[in-house]
């Protein structure tokens, strides 16, 4: 973990669920003068917790630094059940209903392989779950972005043609 106390877990958590809340209403929630929670929010994204302008959250500075992708196959009529269910797992950060081999596609969260293997078990246990298949992320060589889209949406927008940048590359 890199080093966070329970105030810059606060911050965090407040920025998680309020993305444009304001210094000093970040102070006020948390009980902290603006210029604490100003000067720990700078700290935070010098030490690459916070990227993205300071509102995306770097799991692994946190110690989630172990990723995995679930492909989950449920019974149809129990979905519902089993979706619900996830929502109810701390370490699971999305999930989508996807089509072809599998019902469900969830990216969890872990500590480590032991913090991974506690939250497979919570999945398999949940009523509805059939099958379930297990990719660790090794490495991530582009993280989520929706930057090239709206780039590109843009261009287009304003009648220009998509510049070599913006456009997708197939070869």
């Amino acid at each position: 973990m890199n080093n966070l106390d329970a105030t810059d877990l606060k911050i965090l958590l407040e920025l998680v669920r309020d993305p444009r809340i304001q210094i000093s209403e970040l102070g006020e929630t948390l009980g902290i003068a603006r210029n604490t929670a100003q000067a720990r929010l700078k700290r935070l994204q010098r030490s690459g917790v916070l990227d993205g302008g300071g509102r995306e959250i770097d799991l692994a500075a946190v110690g989630y630094d172990v990723v995995a992708f679930v492909t989950i196959e449920v019974t149809h009529r129990e979905l519902d059940v089993v979706i619900a269910a996830l929502r109810l797992i701390s370490q699971v950060l999305e999930v989508h209903e996807i089509s072809g081999r599998g019902d469900l596609w969830v990216r969890l969260a872990a500590t480590d392989t032991h913090n991974l293997q506690s939250a497979l078990r919570q999945v398999v246990r949940i009523k509805g779950v059939i099958r379930t298949e297990t990719v660790l992320a090794l490495h991530t060589h582009i993280a989520y972005r929706a930057e090239p889209l709206l780039a590109r949406a843009a261009e287009l927008s304003s009648g220009g043609r998509p510049s070599r940048a913006a456009a997708p590359n197939h070869g």
